[in-house]
């Protein structure tokens, strides 16, 4: 029963993680990409209007960012439930 208990924490975790990452990423690419890109047009950033630079480039480089925080937060989650393939190899 407490290895059920542990599965079903360790997927809550895991899916917890995977809902805020998505919410994030939703709304860097359709909230700023698309609804605020009008808004954001009034200013510049390198020469560009922001929204369609946050269109273009910023969108890819925050779900890069993305990538990287659910591997650093998912090792934590493997370790804290030991599930961790670390030292496995």
């Amino acid at each position: 029963m407490t290895g059920n208990k542990n599965n079903d924490a360790y997927w809550r975790a895991n899916v917890r993680l995977m809902l805020i990452l998505l919410a994030i990423w939703f709304t860097v690419s359709f909230g700023f990409g698309i609804l605020l890109v009008d808004w954001l047009n009034q200013f510049q950033f390198f020469g560009f209007k922001f929204g369609f630079w946050w269109a273009q480039q910023g969108a890819i480089y925050v779900f890069v960012i993305l990538v990287f925080v659910y591997t650093a937060v998912m090792r934590r989650i493997d370790r804290k439930f030991g599930v961790s393939d670390e030292g496995d190899h």
